[in-house]
Formats: structure tokens, C-alpha cells, sequence
């Protein structure tokens, strides 16, 4: 059986205890029944990762003790930044979780012409931080040490006024062009649209803002297989895949 993989958003120091958050620790005692003694992965969400032995297993207190600690693994050696276009129901979720598995180093939800959610006031904040949930258990899970951040909710406007990443792409599946890939890059940008697409407005904003269109075939893909299909496709060219 494979070691658990916990976040605790605590300093790692060797030989030290780490009390465990509520959720994980009720993970770990009810749902996967560690006993003392267990041994379990601790990670930071910062790049460190420390092996671990539980001390304690209660049912309201779970300690584990740091073994060791070393900098953790799994991060490409190509950032990339999502700007993903909000979609209803476990479509984002499902965004989020697969592009977190596949590298991605952030991600910005974007509010866009044909999206059909907008949040305010405390939905947007509850919202994020659910968002971030799944982050870090795509991380728990996939064997990484650094949670990449999930952004506050912005404007296509006004994420694509922060751009400066070497490579910048839109996925537009109507486009002609012929996107010819540079040798190497240092940093990417790719911006996913709603499942009814950008408008022509936005495609062309982001064209003065430094994208280029890119298709993925004839095929038309919905919003939350996009991203997972791109970012397979610029961590085989440019990163670790």
C-alpha cells in the first residue's frame, strides 16, 4: 500500500509533530484506519516533502512526527498559467484537477462574453476556496509539493493585461492559422474558453495581447477536456512529459 499524502499548511521540521488539520485528520483515523506507528507523506504546498510515523491516532487528535524532510518532486520544468474560462458544476472542478495533475504552475478562473456564471460577493470566495481544495488534492494525489495557486476570479481584460509569458496561446478551433512551435520556452500562457467558445472580440484581444490561435484538430472539445489535451500536448514538447 502506498504511503497517504497529507498537506498541512504548517513548518516542516525534522523530528518535530505536526498536528494534523481536521479533515485530513479524520481521513486518515476513519476513512484509511492508520494506527500508530503508520507511516505517511507530509507536504507543505511550498516544495517541501518530510516522511513521517504517526504518534498519536485519536479521534479528535492526530500527530504525526516528522522522520525526515527533503524538497519535494513532481514540478515541470515549464510554467504554465491557465486562464480558464468558469464553467457550471464539476466541469471545473474537473478542469482544475486534471491541469494540476499535468504540471500546470497557475490558474486564474476568467470571466468571459459567453460564460454562464458569474459569482459575487462571498459565492466568489467560497468558490475559490473550494477551488483550491481540489488543488491540493490533485497534488495529494499526484505526488506533488507545491500547490499551484487558483487566482481570484479576473476579467479576460484584465488577465490578459498581466501577460508576459514566453509563449501565449488561445484555443480557437475555427482558426486557419498554422502554428508553428518555437525550439524552446521558459514560460506559457493558455487560455481555455466556455463551452460556447470566445466571441471574436476576445479572440482578437487576445491576439494584440500576444496569442496565437491554436486547433487541436476537427474536433470540437468541450471546455474541461481542452486544457487537459493542451497541456499534455506543451508538456511533451517543452516539459517533462
Amino acid at each position: 500500500m502506498a504511503k497517504p499524502r497529507i498537506h498541512v499548511a504548517a513548518s516542516l521540521i525534522a523530528g518535530g509533530d505536526v498536528v494534523l488539520p481536521e479533515g485530513p485528520a479524520r481521513h486518515v483515523a476513519l476513512v484509511l484506519r492508520l494506527r500508530q506507528n503508520a507511516p505517511l507523506i507530509l507536504f507543505d504546498g511550498e516544495g517541501r516533502e518530510a516522511q513521517a510515523r504517526l504518534v498519536e491516532v485519536g479521534r479528535k487528535r492526530v500527530v504525526a512526527r516528522i522522520d525526515t524532510l527533503a524538497e519535494g518532486g513532481g514540478e515541470s520544468p515549464l510554467p504554465v498559467h491557465l486562464g480558464q474560462a468558469i464553467s457550471k458544476g464539476d466541469r471545473m472542478d474537473y478542469a482544475i484537477q486534471k491541469s494540476v495533475e499535468l504540471g500546470v504552475a497557475a490558474i486564474t478562473p476568467l470571466y468571459v462574453e459567453h460564460g454562464d456564471v458569474r459569482l459575487k460577493g462571498d459565492r466568489e470566495a467560497k468558490k475559490l476556496v473550494h477551488w483550491q481544495g481540489v488543488a491540493v488534492s490533485a497534488c495529494e494525489q499526484c505526488g506533488r509539493a507545491t500547490i499551484p495557486p487558483v487566482h481570484p476570479p479576473r476579467t479576460l481584460a484584465e488577465w490578459l493585461g498581466e501577460r508576459d509569458e514566453t509563449l501565449r496561446l488561445v484555443l480557437h478551433p475555427a482558426t486557419d492559422d498554422s502554428w508553428r512551435p518555437a525550439d524552446s520556452v521558459d514560460s506559457a500562457a493558455l487560455l481555455i474558453g466556455p463551452e460556447g467558445g470566445l466571441s471574436a472580440t476576445e479572440v482578437d484581444s487576445a491576439r494584440r495581447a500576444g496569442f496565437q490561435p491554436l486547433t487541436l484538430g476537427p474536433r470540437i472539445l468541450r471546455t474541461e477536456t481542452a486544457p487537459v489535451v493542451a497541456l499534455t500536448l506543451l508538456q511533451h514538447r517543452f516539459g517533462d512529459l
